[in-house]
Formats: C-alpha cells, sequence, structure tokens
C-alpha cells in the first residue's frame, strides 16, 4: 500500500524580544499511529508511521526559514503529533509561509485555533500555551471548562436544592413538584418575592369578615 500524505495543520507567532512566543505550531493528523519515527533539523521535518488500520503515513517538508531544534517539542497522542518550533531567528514578522516552496499542497492548511493576525498577536498571547502544547489533551485549541466551580460564578446558586425540583418529571405538567420547597429556595438566592403582594397589589387569599359580603336582614316593615 502506498505511503499516505497526512493533513498538516499550521499557525504562529513571533517575536523579537521574547524568544519563547516566536514559534511556529505543527499539527500531523495521524490517529493510531503507536510509534511514530520523526527527524527534525534546521530546516526540515521527516515523519514515518503505520497506524492500527494499516495505513502508513508519511511526509517530508523543507521549512521557509530556520528553526532552533533544540528548544522545539512535540508531543503525541492518539490523533497525532503536536509541535512547537522555535523559529531561529527572533523578529517581529511572521514568516510569509510554511514551506521553502512556494507551491499550494492540499493537505497543508491553516489551523484556525491557533492563528492570529500579525498584528493582533499581542493581544492573544495571553491565551497561548508556549510551553510545549500544554492543555491540549489530544485536542489541539479546546481549552478546558476548569473554573466553574458548581456554577460558583453565579449569585445566590450556591444554597439551591436541586433536589426541589427532582419531581418535575422534565417539567412534563410540573407533576410533583412541591412549589412551596421552590419557593423556600429562591427565597435564599436572594430572588424577590412572587405574588400580588409584591406588586403592591392586595392579597387576594386574605378571608378576614371585612372582605364578606353584607348579611341579608328581613324586611320586618307592617304590611298594609
Amino acid at each position: 500500500m502506498a505511503p499516505v500524505t497526512p493533513e498538516v495543520l499550521w499557525a504562529q507567532r513571533s517575536n523579537s524580544v521574547d524568544e519563547a512566543k516566536n514559534v511556529i505550531f505543527l499539527t500531523l493528523n495521524t490517529p493510531d499511529v503507536a510509534k511514530p519515527e520523526i527527524k527534525l533539523t534546521a530546516t526540515s521535518l521527516s515523519f514515518k508511521g503505520a497506524s492500527s488500520n494499516g495505513k502508513d503515513y508519511e511526509i517530508e517538508l523543507e521549512f521557509f526559514d530556520e528553526i532552533d531544534v533544540d528548544n522545539s517539542t512535540h508531543s503525541h497522542s492518539g490523533r497525532g503529533v503536536y509541535f512547537v518550533l522555535r523559529k531561529k531567528e527572533a523578529k517581529e514578522e511572521y514568516w510569509p509561509r510554511l514551506l521553502k516552496d512556494k507551491r499550494k499542497y492540499h493537505f497543508l492548511k491553516t489551523d484556525f485555533d491557533r492563528w492570529v493576525d500579525e498584528d493582533e498577536q499581542q493581544e492573544a498571547a495571553a491565551d497561548d500555551d508556549f510551553g510545549g502544547m500544554g492543555g491540549m489533551g489530544g485536542m489541539p485549541g479546546m481549552p478546558g471548562m476548569g473554573g466553574m466551580g458548581g456554577m460558583g460564578g453565579m449569585p445566590g446558586m450556591d444554597g439551591l436544592d436541586l433536589s426541589a425540583l427532582s419531581g418535575m418529571g422534565g417539567m412534563g405538567g410540573a407533576g410533583g413538584l412541591d412549589f412551596s420547597a421552590l419557593q423556600s429556595e429562591m427565597g435564599g438566592m436572594g430572588m424577590p418575592p412572587t405574588g400580588p403582594s409584591a406588586m403592591g397589589l392586595p392579597d387576594d387569599s386574605d378571608d378576614s369578615d371585612d372582605e364578606q359580603p353584607p348579611e341579608l336582614v328581613a324586611d320586618e316593615t307592617p304590611k298594609a
């Protein structure tokens, strides 16, 4: 079987002062390759690997400019290989392209999860991880969901007892829902009261005698 050229995704950053932010992000989509053969030089990258489904991946890339091999890193997962390649020359300008050859290659694509325009890279620097693709977890560009802390960021939600909602049955007619329990929980959340009194209207639930109709009195006038 002839070797298969893997899909290659790339993005970049440039910085003339901080060399750690003068890098190429490179991803080779080679799923299920257990033991890839990788050779990285200052001007090129070669990759070979056999997948569990019988595909043999192979590719050779000649870079537009030199990279610093000693300060470049890569990691491998079941979905592919991820590189952070340090550009050897630190400068503000982007590389005009990834490869030395100007031809268009069908397998080479922009990594839109990592790409930012050259004049916007300073704003994006805070979201970048230049320490070896940390946090990717085999899924480039997928930030973690940490920090929600059980909805701690939502005011008043800490005291909500979700068991009070257990009888809602998917909201199907609200069968079994204890509204008194729910209203009690809502009060603990700092939510405003509901009902006529909350709007300044008379409360119809007051059954005092003052609001009963007057009793009928028999007409005792003598008849002529």
